[in-house]
């Protein structure tokens, strides 16, 4: 089964009727359906974290939604570990000249070690690291 790797960009239009993208990748994500769709608890974290400006049932829909994909057969999620903390930094520290969040190299180490060449976001860092972005603008 294809694999591809779900960034929090996708996780939070997908989820939030507000976003201006939601529509198109609510439409993606039908498409999609027979593909294994991998992330980390440390994107769900950054999901989870975007919302906790918003109120309270905006926060109660992202909560659910987390523990619902969690449950998805069609979706990997990868646990945070000390190891993925570690490698991660590695590559932040490697990478000072550029805007990477330490999420990013998480997930970046993470598909590297994966062999997961395909993202759903439209986060340019990933093409910087030679990684194919699947919604591109």
């Amino acid at each position: 089964m294809k694999q591809v790797f779900v960034d929090t960009f996708y996780w939070v239009a997908l989820l939030n009727p507000r976003d201006d993208l939601h529509q198109e990748i609510f439409q993606f994500s039908q498409t999609i359906t027979t593909v294994l769709r991998v992330t980390t608890e440390e994107v769900l974290i950054e999901v989870l974290n975007f919302f906790s400006n918003y109120d309270a049932l905006m926060r109660q829909k992202a909560s659910r939604f987390t523990h619902r994909i969690s449950n998805e057969l069609s979706i990997h999620i990868i646990q945070q570990t000390h190891a993925s903390f570690q490698s991660g930094l590695e590559l932040y520290e490697r990478r000072l000249d550029k805007g990477y969040s330490l999420t990013d190299c998480i997930s970046m180490q993470t598909v590297k070690q994966l062999g997961i060449t395909d993202i759903l976001t439209r986060d340019r860092h990933f093409t910087q690291e030679g990684f194919n972005i699947l919604l591109s603008k």
